[in-house]
């Protein structure tokens, strides 16, 4: 099937690795005139130069922290004067540090807060001026299945990526008349280095390996396995297509069957 993201002008953020660069990466095997963010400029190089090998396209690359009150409106601006337009955003943050509630102080909270919900509402603010000009704009956060199904030890996630959830919904009500959509992809888990992050917190405190904890989440998982970054990317790429124009206000899970409840 032919995406219509030949031309397409799209800023993936987070992209520097893991699901970020997964989706950039496929978008620009798609034709898409792409840029990404990271705070770290050797890692972007090498995206940058691995994109290419794998696609034949070069990418736009800016340095950025999204946890700043002024990064995210700069790198916007930056990747619309590079590319010369907007029709793509594609929200994507690291995660925060892991941690029970009363682990927690109010710092580890503000950062999450930036980083998990601020990030969003900054970049999507300062892209709409520039959505509004495309034919086919697309917005696409992505938050994480715990927002339906609450992961231990990971109160910060829990709470925060729920409110992206609810601004992507809100968004995609109050901005729908004008032909913008909206949607997330609520991840499960998948194999990535924050992942295996995860999984050597879990096998610290559990006193077990990195192998054994992933057999046991991968047992919780309908599939009985994680994810690759790139199944993920092909819900990403689609949903933010021009062959997606009749869906937007939708939380899809990408998680393999991990999610238990109904709806």
């Amino acid at each position: 099937m032919d995406l219509k993201l030949k031309g397409k002008k799209a800023l993936v953020t987070g992209a520097s690795r893991g699901l970020g660069l997964a989706v950039a990466s496929m978008l620009a095997g798609e034709g898409a005139d792409v840029s990404i963010n990271s705070r770290s400029e050797s890692a972007m190089a090498e995206c940058k130069n691995r994109i290419l090998k794998e696609t034949g396209t070069a990418i736009h690359t800016f340095a950025c922290d999204l946890t700043s009150s002024d990064g995210p409106a700069k790198l916007v601006d930056d990747a619309f004067s590079a590319m010369g337009g907007l029709d793509i955003l594609v929200t994507n943050t690291g995660g925060p540090k892991p941690g029970r509630f009363e682990t927690l102080q109010d710092a580890d909270w503000l950062y999450a807060f930036n980083l998990l919900l601020m990030s969003h509402v900054r970049l999507i603010r300062q892209s709409l001026p520039y959505l509004r000009k495309s034919s086919s704009p697309a917005v696409l956060t992505i938050t994480s299945y715990a927002v339906k199904q609450p992961i231990p030890n990971l109160v910060l996630s829990n709470s925060l990526r729920a409110a992206t959830v609810g601004l992507t919904k809100t968004l995609a009500l109050e901005l729908g008349s004008e032909g913008i959509r909206f949607n997330s992809i609520m991840p499960g888990w998948t194999d990535t280095e924050r992942v295996q992050t995860l999984l050597r917190d879990r096998a610290s405190q559990n006193k077990t390996t990195i192998d054994q904890e992933l057999t046991k989440q991968a047992a919780d998982i309908a599939l009985n396995r994680i994810a690759t970054p790139e199944e993920f990317a092909y819900a990403a790429v689609f949903l933010v297509s021009p062959r997606a124009s009749y869906i937007t206000g939708s939380m899809f899970p990408v998680d393999g069957g991990a999610i238990k409840g109904l709806l």
